[in-house]
């Protein structure tokens, strides 16, 4: 099942399933949000799928339509975008089958590798423990909180002392907790997680501040477990809709170091990401990068992540912001 948000054109919130191969949304009835519809499910000791089912309406509406239109919404969101937490993990992926062979021949001496080869090769060795145990723990980062979140069709912006605005194609979690601090995880969503490479490369110390940048989920969600094998395509479009890159990428636990749940653990152990009411969006990471291709990606052109499990492909066009310096007023 993949659900979506979406505005009508009287600014009216909505919620509806993906059907017709993404084509058409059918509406459902008495949901204003997919945070709503979460609440009403944990309260119930239901499932997500069991209350739409119940309440599928009759309305059918045209996705190309509502997306050109431009009412489209991220899959989850909260009212109030300081409860909701943007994280992510790296370093959790293992490329194609020449990488991982080129990564297993720069892992054979331990004493000189880098600090984040220190970090693949314990999610290699650690990453996917037996049931019940706790495997390591794997990089962790911030992104920010609900105002980055950006829609599919809305564009990325990209801050004027930016080095770079490059794309990254993820499968991110989404999660709601519940009155009880326990996370409930309504399923998953493709996402460009879109970073400052450049910023990055000088010093992995900048991770941080290069992780400090808008990204885009959706458009839906894909309610249940994530697939063991997700196969993809991610695309840089020009200003004329051409294709100038693309390259295969992958995702799921069966192309990772880390399983789901590790990974799960190791984010909401913290007291801190379990106050009752917060959503989560919590990326996985990825190994496909136009930017390891020497692409340096402009303004005006588009990314494009395309999963077929996961409905209509994410676009958002890369986009210049000016963003005013800080003054600093002392009390």
């Amino acid at each position: 099942m993949l659900l979506l948000q979406f505005k009508q054109a009287d600014g009216q919130r909505r919620i509806g399933v993906l059907e017709d191969e993404g084509r058409k949304i059918r509406v459902i009835e008495g949901y204003a949000s997919t945070y709503n519809l979460a609440q009403a499910a944990i309260a119930a000791h239901s499932t997500l799928k069991k209350l739409v089912d119940a309440a599928l309406g009759p309305t059918v509406l045209d996705y190309a339509a509502v997306a050109q239109a431009g009412g489209l919404l991220p899959p989850l969101d909260h009212g109030d975008s300081a409860h909701c937490y943007v994280t992510g993990t790296g370093l959790t992926h293992l490329g194609s089958a020449d990488g991982r062979d080129a990564m297993h021949k720069k892992l054979g001496d331990a004493d000189t590798l880098t600090d984040s080869m220190k970090m693949f090769r314990m999610g290699l060795e650690g990453g996917k423990p037996a049931a019940g145990q706790t495997g390591v723990q794997p990089e962790w980062f911030y992104k920010g909180d609900g105002s980055i979140v950006r829609a599919a069709e809305q564009p990325l912006g990209m801050p004027q002392f930016a080095l770079d605005g490059g794309e990254e194609p993820e499968i991110a979690a989404l999660y709601v907790i519940g009155p009880d601090g326990a996370p409930y995880r309504l399923g998953f969503a493709i996402g460009n997680e879109f970073s400052d490479h450049v910023t990055e490369r000088q010093n992995y110390l900048y991770l941080a501040h290069s992780k400090l940048r808008v990204c885009a989920v959706g458009p839906a969600l894909l309610v249940g477990d994530l697939p063991p094998h997700v196969a993809g395509m991610s695309r840089i479009r020009d200003s004329r809709g051409e294709v100038r890159w693309e390259k295969p990428f992958v995702s799921g636990e069966d192309n990772m170091s880390h399983t789901v749940a590790n990974l799960e653990y190791h984010h909401f152990k913290y007291p801190l990401f379990r106050r009752p009411g917060d959503v989560h969006i919590h990326f996985f990471g990825t190994a496909t990068l136009s930017c390891s291709d020497g692409i340096q990606v402009a303004p005006g052109e588009t990314f494009e992540i395309d999963v077929a499990a996961f409905g209509p492909p994410l676009r958002n066009k890369l986009a210049l912001e000016t963003v005013p310096a800080p003054q600093i007023h002392q009390l």
